[in-house]
């Protein structure tokens, strides 16, 4: 092998295709190693950051997040995925844009900028997965994917419904939702929301798995839940970290105890393979509060699997080793 081929993929590597070998502690850092690029001829799915955090309601910091999510990514690009048995990028070609430039400066530029370049990435026939951020980021997102898709079932998986009364003129992370389903922008009827465990007045019709019915009734209970909700529409799944509980996710700005546990989270996700998903987002990863990266490490978890069962319906088959079940 020629050290041509190693090391710094992020920046030398062409094929979008493929993985070459890289030291785990060193190296040029993007998601999962892959190529930074904005050309997205080709691409399946384009990572990108979103580190706005003006729209917090308690501890600031995800801004900083997707810089923290791509360094704690580094591991997972090393070996096989785990527990599919397979390399994703073999069969999905996936591309790292940076970061979204958002100019905090300016709070009236936020939506349009990050609808904008969500909408990019849809007409260049990728799908996106983003970095956040603080989870009003996913307001713009829906925008975007609302007028590529039509409109589309929300999976969100969190502490919070997110659905506490909004104006329509906000920046606040914890009524998006409630904004997105009075624009018409989400299919509440196939919308479900996970490991809630806060209180709102009214579910506004989102069918609500909370943190404790999780706990009771399984992992695999949750999986066909949201899988007979969703059913064959198109998904868009976002994640705020503070879904997990605090010991499993403390580097997030509102955390609330009771939540799922990193196990708990990745196995249900692991399930969802059968889902249309059009899109993803991984938000609210605070590094300042986190120890030893186990909030980041989490996150990017959550993002590669992900990436793994879009690689399934390219055509990846699982290869488990050892007892799953």
């Amino acid at each position: 092998m020629s050290n041509e081929d190693t090391g710094d993929q992020a920046f030398l590597k062409n094929d979008p295709l493929g993985r070459w070998p890289e030291l785990t502690h060193a190296g040029a850092l993007s998601f999962l190693r892959r190529k930074y690029s904005r050309d997205l001829k080709g691409i399946d799915v384009a990572v990108s950051g979103i580190p706005y955090d003006g729209a917090v309601t308690y501890r600031s910091g995800a801004r900083l997040g997707p810089r923290a999510i791509r360094a704690a990514s580094v591991q997972l690009a090393e070996l096989k995925a785990f527990p599919f048995g397979f390399d994703p990028f073999a069969t999905l070609a996936v591309a790292d844009m940076g970061d979204c430039f958002v100019d905090p400066h300016y709070p009236e530029v936020v939506i349009p900028t990050i609808e904008a370049h969500i909408a990019k990435i849809l007409a260049a026939g990728a799908s996106p997965l983003s970095l956040g951020g603080d989870h009003f980021v996913t307001y713009p997102i829906l925008r975007a994917m609302a007028k590529h898709h039509g409109p589309v079932a929300l999976l969100h998986f969190d502490a919070h419904p997110d659905t506490w009364p909004d104006d329509g003129k906000r920046l606040d992370h914890g009524s998006m939702f409630l904004r997105a389903k009075n624009e018409g922008l989400l299919k509440v009827e196939h919308s479900m929301q996970v490991g809630i465990r806060t209180y709102n007045d009214s579910d506004f019709g989102f069918d609500i798995l909370t943190a404790p019915w999780v706990h009771r009734n399984g992992v695999d209970a949750a999986i066909d839940a949201i899988v007979k909700r969703v059913g064959d529409a198109k998904v868009y799944l976002t994640f705020d970290i503070d879904c997990l509980d605090p010991a499993f996710a403390p580097g997030t700005g509102t955390p609330v105890a009771g939540g799922l546990s990193s196990a708990q989270a990745l196995d249900i996700v692991r399930g969802l393979g059968a889902l249309n998903f059009v899109g993803m987002d991984v938000v609210e990863v605070a590094p300042a509060y986190d120890v030893s990266e186990i909030t980041a490490i989490a996150a990017a978890t959550l993002a590669h699997d992900y990436l793994c069962l879009l690689a399934e319906k390219k055509g990846a088959k699982r290869k488990p080793v050892g007892r799953l079940r």
